[in-house]
């Protein structure tokens, strides 16, 4: 068992460097994918789930604190980059991360970034790595638990 247990420190602490080595190393050409946070950012973030049981299958129903919920049926703007629902080069629902979606494997270390689902009000946006903005109205889904996300932006417009 001590085995195992080195052999995972020595691993996470090669990872460790070599996650230093690649901030030193400006010429390799990573990208720097900070978060797009703001302040409605911050309020999804702090969405959080209550557990129930019915039998012994739990039950996550979603929690929203004040700040957030007074975002409800308000028109927000949200900085993000687009994560597809669907396959395709164009996309009209899609999900908005703080965090680029070539990113999503690296950012366990502090759970899932936030997302939210868009529905364009018209058309559709181009599949894109870079950072887009959406504005629309914010809606709670009042079914989260039969597949979509917990926070909708709708009549969404792509802004410039």
């Amino acid at each position: 068992m001590k085995k195992y247990i080195t052999i995972l420190l020595l691993s996470l602490a090669a990872f460790g460097s070599t996650r230093a080595q690649i901030g030193q190393f400006p010429e390799m050409n990573v990208p720097d994918h900070t978060p797009m946070m703001n302040s409605t950012w911050e309020a999804i973030d702090k969405m959080m789930y209550k557990v129930t049981y019915e039998g012994n299958k739990k039950v996550y129903t979603p929690t929203y604190p004040p700040a957030l919920k007074a975002l409800e049926n308000k028109i927000v703007e949200l900085p993000g980059y687009l994560v597809p629902l669907n396959s395709g080069r164009t996309h009209s629902t899609f999900m908005l991360s703080v965090l680029p979606v070539m990113q999503c494997m690296f950012c366990g270390t502090n759970g899932i970034p936030p997302m939210v689902e868009i529905f364009m009000k018209n058309g559709s946006v181009k599949f894109t790595e870079e950072p887009i903005k959406i504005k629309g109205k914010m809606k709670f889904n009042p079914e989260p638990l039969k597949g979509n996300a917990e926070i909708q932006i709708v009549d969404a417009v792509l802004m410039k």
